[in-house]
């Protein structure tokens, strides 16, 4: 307490200069807001990479059990299995699960047999718009429609390091998974001719 020269009594700290409020000992609010705000971002991306986990463990694993799986499974199971070859992107189009039974998507540049995946990539499948096409795009941005499809040859020049790095987790995680069928050719591109040797042997490999 101070006298203030009139005989009267103030508090240390009023608004003449002391600790009230908006004082120095109180932090200013846009660096609250700041904190919030970046807790709130980094939430979600927590968030963001929980679902993504989610996501390709439902892709990977999904198709081992759930109503139907088995007999999908076993459809899949009397196909025999696709000798190598390679395929220009409207060659590829013919495999969409409905103009043909077989069910074959490219990643990265490699075809991938996924018929045993029909339950996810077939007509009525979550990821039926991939059958038959280039999914790469898709999968390097998580999106799930027309927008990610490209009716020309896509060179995937435009995606950042980030993005080609998902691409080529999504190529490993299909090779391990299923069949790899050959190469999507580039406009002007001739296939390779595969032997039969060849063939054996990358199937023996794959097992």
């Amino acid at each position: 307490m101070a006298d203030d020269g009139d005989g009267r009594l103030r508090t240390e700290g009023s608004s003449d200069g002391g600790l009230g409020s908006g004082g120095a000992g109180e932090p200013p609010a846009g660096t609250a807001a700041a904190v919030v705000g970046g807790e709130i971002l980094l939430n979600v991306g927590l968030l963001a990479l929980a679902l993504l986990a989610a996501y390709r463990l439902y892709l990977l694993w999904g198709t081992r059990s759930g109503p139907g799986g088995e007999a999908r499974q076993s459809q899949a199971a009397a196909l025999p299995r696709m000798k190598r070859r390679d395929f220009s992107l409207e060659q590829l189009r013919e495999f969409d699960g409905a103009r043909n039974p077989r069910i074959l998507l490219a990643v990265n540049g490699k075809v991938f047999d996924v018929t045993k995946g029909s339950k996810f990539y077939g007509p009525e499948g979550p990821y039926g718009i991939f059958a038959g096409r280039d999914a790469s795009r898709g999968l390097a941005t998580f999106c799930l429609d027309k927008d990610a499809l490209r009716d020309e040859y896509d060179d995937l020049s435009d995606l950042n390091a980030v993005q080609m790095e998902s691409v080529r987790e999504w190529e490993m995680q299909f090779k391990d998974k299923y069949d790899y069928v050959g190469r999507l050719l580039k406009p002007g591109e001739e296939p390779s001719e595969y032997t039969d040797e060849e063939d054996t042997k990358d199937h023996t490999k794959q097992e």
